[in-house]
Parts: structure tokens; sequence; C-alpha cells
């Protein structure tokens, strides 16, 4: 069986291995954050704001974390943002009252910023276009098992006390800017950008005059609204209270998509890289539509599972794309142009369940998935549209290429 590291560089060996830990870590405190803030005596609201919180610190600091990248390089930002965020999660868990908890978690989504700006540069800097789609399947697979495995051992942890899972998380994540630090070197990652005027980097208006990367914004926005905001929001309401089904069925469907993007994760990245961007997101794209509108039309948890199927095939060709075609078009040092694609993604996770959310109280469940059929639907158009932005594949000579401002990386 071929390695799936095969070709890629050793970079992303060690950022699959450092962020694994995240991922894990992850998963472990994520069903521990609202059961915690519960036993502070708060309600519904309030515990949704301890999610939300953390990603609107994400977002707000998101051209911060790009700057840094661009200054001082990927290996001490991304070391840094790790340990802010352990020593965060650690200090969440020494909480005694809500607001406590609530000030930790919102601070420790600057060091997330940090890390997820800086993991994102090492993969779209230190790898060529026909092994791109490739490398971010492997970095993306290694945080779907990771989010897989984390929530088991977080539900064994609390068993022992609430708190357990956020000194677990914090452990870990030291273990991941260890690895980082020790061991992400090279001729480009981890050193100060001495040039950052000189006009070898992509600056973030050239970035932003370019339709390729114009389209990949729209396209990570659309994802992470309907298909981490449908899950992240009503999805286990609407299983529990419509479907009349329970919480392990709602488990069984969440698990089902993980394994049919995982298991599909490595093809939809060598299709991207060998066939191109485009077929890879109309792919992927227009069958995640079909899993929506299947989900829309439910009335059975059986097609519930078979709708979160769908979703997760669709999910495996689609999520590796638009930020390939960011790391076709970035040369040298893009920190905040990387940023601006990572802050696209957390605003549609925060739009996406503040307005399905909204539309499934003045309306219903299904009026909300019909909402986020249509609006993927206008995803599923713009895939369409995207012009080829891998440099091995772009027109031969004497034809009109069809993106601006591509060079080779420095």
């Amino acid at each position: 069986m071929q390695s799936p590291f095969k070709d890629l560089p050793r970079e992303i060996s060690v950022l699959v291995a450092a962020s694994f830990f995240v991922a894990v870590g992850f998963g472990i405190v994520l069903p521990a954050i609202p059961v915690f803030a519960r036993s502070f005596g708060v309600n519904n609201a309030a515990i949704g704001l301890i999610v939300s919180m953390f990603a609107i610190t994400r977002f707000a600091s998101g051209l911060i974390s790009g700057k840094l990248v661009d200054l001082y390089g990927e290996r001490a930002v991304y070391t840094s943002g790790v340990l802010m965020v352990a020593v965060f999660v650690f200090l969440a868990g020494l909480s005694t009252n809500y607001h406590q908890l609530l000030f930790f978690r919102a601070a420790g989504g600057l060091g997330s910023s940090m890390f997820s700006v800086a993991a994102g540069s090492v993969i779209m800097r230190s790898v060529d276009d026909q092994h791109r789609g490739r490398a971010q399947s492997v970095y993306n697979g290694a945080f779907l098992v990771g989010g897989v495995s984390g929530p088991a051992i977080g539900g064994l942890l609390s068993l022992i006390s609430l708190r357990a899972p956020f000194f677990a998380y914090s452990i870990l994540l030291l273990g991941s800017a260890t690895v980082a630090h020790v061991y992400l070197k090279s001729e480009k990652i981890g050193k100060r950008e001495k040039n950052v005027e000189t006009g070898q980097h992509t600056t973030l208006r050239e970035a932003l005059a370019m339709k390729p990367y114009r389209i990949a914004l729209v396209l990570v926005f659309i994802v992470n609204w309907v298909i981490f905001g449908l899950r992240a929001s009503i999805l286990p309401i609407f299983v529990i209270e419509d479907l009349k089904s329970t919480t392990a069925v709602v488990g069984f469907g969440l698990a089902l998509s993980a394994i049919f993007q995982g298991a599909l994760l490595m093809r939809g990245g060598r299709l991207s890289d060998l066939k191109g961007r485009r077929i890879a997101s109309l792919i992927g794209s227009s069958v995640s539509l079909l899993g929506v509108l299947a989900l829309t039309f439910a009335i059975h948890p059986w097609m519930y599972l078979f709708a979160m199927s769908i979703i997760g095939i669709g999910g495996a060709y689609l999520s590796t794309t638009p930020s390939s075609i960011v790391g076709d078009i970035i040369r040298g040092r893009g920190g905040q142009v990387i940023a601006i694609f990572q802050m696209a993604g957390d605003a549609g996770m925060i739009v996406g369940p503040l307005v399905i959310g909204a539309l499934a109280d003045a309306y219903s469940y299904r009026t909300a998935f019909a909402v986020s059929a249509a609006v993927f639907a206008f995803g599923t158009l713009l895939t369409t549209q995207i012009p080829e932005t891998r440099q091995s594949y772009l027109p031969n000579k004497g034809e009109e290429p069809q993106v601006i401002n591509l060079r080779p990386l420095d």
C-alpha cells in the first residue's frame, strides 16, 4: 500500500503529526465544554456564547496572525499559537465561574488563529501544485481521525472530572508545540522574512484581484456555513424532535459522514491534483448539495443517515479544493492572504448557525435546510467558474491563460 506521504516534503509529515495532537485534544474537550459551563448554572444562550466567542476571536485576529507569519515565519507562529492555546485551556480548566471560562476560551481563539494560519502557510508554500490537493487531504485526514477519536476519550475523562479533559488537551497541545518547534525546519519554513517589502510575497490586493481567490473565499464561507453550521446548530435537535429519534442516531449520522469523508479524502485530493480544482469542486459541491436536499426531505432516521453519508462523500472532494486554489496562486510568504481565507471560513461558522437557527425558530427545520440547499446551489454554480490555477497545467504557449498574476513559489 502506497504511503500517503509519498512524494510529499518532510514538512507535511511533521505538520500532520503536530496537528494530530491538536485534533485529538480538541475532540476531547469539545463535549466537555457545554457540560462544564452548565455546572456554573448558566442557560443555553450562555453556553452557546462560549462556543461563538472562540470563533469570533479567531475571526477578529486573523489578519494579525497573517502579519506575524509574514514577519516571523511559520515555525515560530505555529509553536507560539499552540502554546498560547495550551495555557488558556489549562486556565479554563481551573475556572471557578462562568465569566472566567468565557474569557479563557475567547483568549484561546487568538492562539488558534495563529497556528491555523501558520499551518495553512506551511502546506500552501512547501508543496508544489501537483501534490497540493493530496497534502491537504492528508492534513484534513489527521484532523478528522483526531476529531472522531477525541470525544470518546473526553467522555471517559469527564467521568473522572469535568476539568480533566481541559488538562488532557493542554498536555497534548504541549506535545504538538514540541514536535513543531523541533522538527518543522527548512529553507523556507521557520525563518524571519527579511524582504517582505521587496515584492517576493503575495499581497492581499494582488490576491483579491484574482478570480480564483475570490471564488475560494466564497466557497469556504458556504461550506463552513452549510456543512459545519448545520452540524453545530439544529441538526441534533431536528433528529430528536422532528424525526423522533435518539442522540445515538445523531452520533451514528455524524460518524457515518466522517467515515465516508475520511475514506475518500485521498481520492479527492488526487483527483484535484490530476484533473484540476474545478472538477474536484464540482463533484464535491454537487454531491454535498444532494445530501443537503436529502436532509431537507428526510422523514425517517434512515433517511437522515443516508443524507449524512452523502454529505460526507461530497465533503471528501470539496474540503481540500478551496485551500489548494489559494496555495496555487500564492508566491513567497502570503500570511495575510491565508488569514483572509481562514477568516472567510470562520465567518461561515459564525453566520451559519445564527441564520439557520433563526430560520428554524421562525419557520421550520426544513425551511432552514431548504435555504441552506439554495446557498449551496449557488456555491455549486460558482465551481463551474473556477479557472485552472495549477502552474503545471496552465494553457500551452500561444493560448490565453485564465489566471492573472500567477508566478512560481520563490
